[in-house]
């Protein structure tokens, strides 16, 4: 996917000690590694998590996504199409030398235009055009008013032009071109054992809590938790759902939990007329696309028991869901519920749309990129099936799914969205949006869901200052969105992160397992 990863040591290599570490490292049993380490190759969180140790960005967001000075010590529009970011001085990238403003206007042209990412961050730069003012001021200028600039640039990870303008996703895998600004610098990685980072004693932020981290993939549940309880790691994150409560009743150990942005949804084929692995019961391709008919996605909604997926395979570390973030988030509708549990309207709807006799489908889903990703997916298939759509499961590593995904393998997937801006227009943007290469709209609408209308409303919303009219026309696309299925949504994330007694971990909405919201127990 990447050219190959490898063994890779960006200094002297650090053997893993073989006895707890001391105070001043910390070791993190990850549950997902990074797929690169080049931060503008996949908009995924566990690259993104990482990224945030030794890269940094304008403006980062604290555990609840309020944003927060960085790079940029103030930003503010001093006219309607134009905002201006005053940026830090005396920055120093891991190599010493200064960084400026020229830095930022390179990596917002290597943003969109990453070989092969499977999911790019060009929607959050495409119709911005970003000037130079002098080495420590930038203005980004849009056509039309654009109030939400703050929150697209908090979702940007700024990048060494030095370093990193003749750098390929390799490079940065290789490490010539990973050394940012960060609280870390990156040390050792070699991919499925270990990534190291050291301490940056020259951050211009607080001091990094570590001397040095350690993260060790563990891909299993079990084995996280085995790690935990041997000492042989001092956090552990996506703790599995079957061990919290057996891990909150023990002493040597403190659980954090909290609900995330993340939305469980699924999404499905609605462009092409022949969608692959879709057919009726006899095994023959079907005349036309059922996922175009929202009757069938009407059905395919109501078939789900959403509350029994919660309590039976989420073991309750999860909430139900009717949109697309949880309350308390910006432009959440209260305008929908979820859906009730009903096998008869669905069996009807199926009728009523030209499948008396149902047909056969394929739900793809990625392998241990979710919170009990394959046990959901088959429980939907199961749930399905019950009402006359053939569901089969076909599961794979994350980078194999999202690479296929985006190609649109397949006619039918579940997975999940995190809104890198804590609000509604990041959903909307990448899941809805018709998708557009070069506005960069609808990135990650891989079921090529489209409806003029809703991107209209939208594009509204995007131009609109006042915040409380464009919370009402985003909570309006919302309901546009959710009424028309485009996507399926089944429940929000809750997230848990163990730690040694010694420590707790500060929970974070956006999901990330960062080392310096490792803090001591009190």
């Amino acid at each position: 996917m990447h050219g190959g990863f490898r063994s890779l040591v960006l200094a002297a290599a650090l053997a893993l000690p073989s006895v707890p570490a001391a105070a001043a490292d910390l070791r993190i049993g990850l549950g997902l590694e990074p797929t690169s380490i080049d931060p503008h190759y996949h908009n995924l969180g566990p690259n993104s998590s990482f990224s945030r140790h030794v890269f940094d960005r304008l403006i980062h967001q604290d555990e609840n996504q309020k944003l927060q000075p960085a790079l940029a010590l103030s930003w503010k529009a001093i006219q309607d199409t134009v905002w201006e970011f005053k940026l830090r001085p005396g920055v120093t990238w891991h190599d010493g030398s200064p960084f400026t403003v020229d830095d930022v206007l390179f990596t917002m042209q290597r943003l969109p235009n990453v070989p092969n990412s499977p999911s790019s961050f060009a929607l959050y730069v495409k119709g911005k055009t970003f000037i130079k003012v002098d080495d420590l001021t930038l203005h980004v200028k849009t056509e039309s008013p654009y109030p939400l600039m703050p929150t697209d640039i908090s979702a940007l990870i700024i990048v060494s032009k030095k370093h990193a303008e003749n750098a390929s996703t390799d490079n940065f895998t290789q490490g010539k071109a990973a050394g940012g600004t960060g609280p870390y610098r990156p040390v050792e990685w070699v991919p499925g054992d270990r990534i190291v980072v050291e301490a940056n004693k020259a951050y211009w932020g607080d001091k990094p809590r570590w001397d040095k981290v350690i993260f060790k993939p563990i891909e299993t549940g079990t084995g996280r938790v085995a790690a935990l309880l041997a000492g042989d790691v001092d956090l552990i994150d996506v703790v599995p759902t079957t061990d919290i409560a057996n891990l909150k009743n023990d002493r040597r150990v403190s659980v954090s939990s909290g609900i995330s942005n993340r939305v469980m949804y699924l999404h499905m084929e609605q462009e092409k007329d022949e969608p692959p692995l879709v057919t009726d019961k006899a095994g023959k391709p079907l005349a036309k696309n059922p996922f175009k008919d929202l009757r069938v996605r009407q059905a395919i909604s109501k078939a789900i028991n959403r509350p029994a997926i919660v309590e039976r395979v989420m073991e309750g570390v999860s909430v139900a869901s009717g949109q697309l973030l949880p309350p308390g988030f910006f432009a959440v509708s209260p305008n929908l519920k979820v859906e009730p549990y009903d096998p008869q309207g669905a069996k009807k709807l199926l009728a009523e749309a030209g499948y008396p006799d149902g047909f056969v489908t394929v739900l793809a889903t990625p392998n241990g990129r979710y919170v009990n990703d394959v046990q959901v997916a088959e429980t939907l298939a199961q749930m399905l099936s019950r009402v006359g759509i053939e569901t089969k499961v076909e599961q794979m590593p994350p980078a194999v799914f999202f690479t296929r995904a985006t190609k649109r393998d397949f006619p039918f997937i579940s997975l999940g969205w995190g809104s890198e801006t804590g609000e509604a227009s990041s959903p909307l943007k990448a899941l809805f949006a018709t998708f557009d290469r070069d506005t960069g709209m609808g990135a990650a609408n891989r079921g090529r869901y489209s409806n003029p209308k809703l991107d209209a409303m939208l594009s509204e919303a995007l131009r609109t200052v006042d915040d409380a009219k464009r919370e009402k026309i985003l909570i309006a696309a919302t309901d546009l969105a959710i009424g028309d299925l485009g996507i399926i949504p089944l429940h929000f994330q809750v997230n848990s992160w163990a730690t040694r007694a010694a420590y707790k971990y500060v929970p974070r909405t956006d999901e990330y397992t960062l080392a310096d919201f490792v803090v001591p127990a009190k």
